[in-house]
């Protein structure tokens, strides 16, 4: 590589193109590179999935592709997988639907002159309804990934899990 090339590289990952003034977490890496906790607004993914860098539900950018590599699928399991896993999307975002839905009937709750007890435990109930039904697509959708697949892919999956390479 071109001497030039390592000099940016070296440069970049120190944050040199943060500017006086600027906050501590600037620079390409942010604070992660300094030891810290990556900032709120990297995630990009939904509430309650707190993966910086646009990490997904699954904790990768692209789960399909890395499992279909990482478990070296043949392509009937890369279908099927990809099948599982829009299941699984379609039930997160309507999990999301439902939080903001909850969101709204707690602050319906709390808007008026007194607390509305009643429209409250409608928010909770429809929050506790809403995990029920995630956990129990999550659990199907593990159920079927693990028909799926054979001894060795299994327990390369589970390895990627215990890590936390693959968030589920």
């Amino acid at each position: 590589m071109h001497p030039a090339f390592y000099h940016w590289w070296k440069t970049s990952r120190r944050g040199a193109d943060c500017h006086a003034g600027a906050q501590a977490s600037c620079g390409p890496f942010g604070a992660r590179h300094h030891g810290g906790e990556p900032d709120a607004t990297r995630s990009a993914g939904p509430p309650g999935h707190d993966e910086p860098f646009g990490g997904g539900p699954f904790g990768v950018r692209r789960p399909l592709r890395f499992l279909a590599h990482k478990l070296e699928l043949d392509e009937a399991q890369v279908e099927e997988l990809a099948r599982i896993m829009n299941t699984l999307k379609t039930e997160r975002a309507q999990a999301e639907v439902d939080h903001q839905r909850t969101i709204a009937a707690l602050a319906d709750a709390m808007e008026g002159a007194t607390f509305d007890e009643a429209r409250a435990a409608e928010g909770g109930k429809m929050r506790v309804e809403s995990a029920e039904r995630l956990r129990t697509a999550v659990i199907t959708a593990l159920g079927r990934i693990h028909a799926l697949l054979n001894d060795g892919q299994r327990k390369k999956l589970a390895y990627l899990v215990r890590t936390g390479t693959i968030a589920v």
